[in-house]
């Protein structure tokens, strides 16, 4: 049977942590609407931004925005980089007992971050949105990009049960308890996106999918080299299919029992 939602305390603080390198373009754009909208929603928020090594001027205008926005924590991974690690050192940085991990380039609708935060205070410990379900969206997707998305979460549905189509979206709301139960965090680039749902699936942790819209970056350039990430990907996803197989539950969250799926909120069998 799958677990409902165990009486949780109310949440009292989000982070939303946005890896950020060489967006001079849109970063303070996407702050900026971002904490709008939070402050107008009444969300507690807090904006962890990480530069991981630009070259350009994100890391002055992030700490200049800061002078103005309180709520922003400007941070700069000074370890190796990458887009799993800015990731990582954010999680690390953050103080809020829930996350939104968000893009720097104004793809993800900062309204839906609004609605990943009710739906976690509901007592759900993950949130998923997908742009591939009814009421969600993509707007101007390279078709090449989208042909291996869809082909990607396929194979990830097959592969692990699931019947969340979207796993590889980086866009996605855990509770503080998940990200400490999913450690450690192996991913140093984009397998990261990956990594963090497969492992609170696998781990037992009650998840909900909602769907969301994507917009296409209007400036800067992607940081995703599709040609680097193939066996990047395969690697994270057999790594984590062979904990779901045999590590006989030693990682699982605890108190934890599932025998059977259902919707929303679920836990697949591991």
């Amino acid at each position: 049977m799958t677990s409902r939602p165990e009486p949780s305390k109310p949440l009292q603080l989000l982070s939303v942590v946005i890896p950020a390198r060489d967006e001079e373009g849109c970063i303070c754009s996407t702050v900026e609407h971002l904490s709008v909208e939070l402050r107008l929603q009444n969300v507690p928020y807090e904006i962890v931004v990480v530069d991981d090594g630009s070259s350009d001027r994100t890391w002055e205008l992030l700490q200049d925005l800061s002078l103005r926005l309180a709520q922003l924590k400007p941070v700069q991974n000074i370890g190796p980089k990458g887009f799993g690690r800015a990731i990582i050192c954010g999680l690390n940085q953050m103080s809020g007992d829930a996350v939104v991990i968000m893009m720097a380039d104004e793809s993800d609708d900062c309204r839906d971050v609004v609605r990943y935060w009710h739906e976690l205070n509901k007592g759900v410990d993950c949130v998923f949105g997908s742009r591939f379900v009814k009421g969600g969206g993509v707007i101007d997707y390279p078709w090449l990009k989208l042909r291996l998305n869809r082909l990607a979460n396929t194979f990830l549905m097959l592969l692990f049960r699931l019947k969340l189509n979207d796993t590889t979206n980086a866009f996605k709301a855990y509770r503080r308890e998940v990200i400490d139960g999913c450690r450690p965090l192996i991913s140093p680039h984009f397998n990261i996106t990956v990594e963090l749902p497969l492992k609170a699936i696998v781990r037992g942790y009650t998840w909900t999918t909602i769907p969301i819209t994507w917009r296409n970056r209007r400036t800067g350039k992607a940081k995703l080299k599709i040609k680097e990430m193939g066996s990047r990907y395969l690697f994270i996803c057999l790594y984590v299919w062979l904990e779901k197989h045999f590590s006989r539950g030693d990682y699982r969250k605890q108190g934890q029992i599932v025998d059977r799926e259902e919707t929303t909120p679920t836990t697949e069998e591991p």
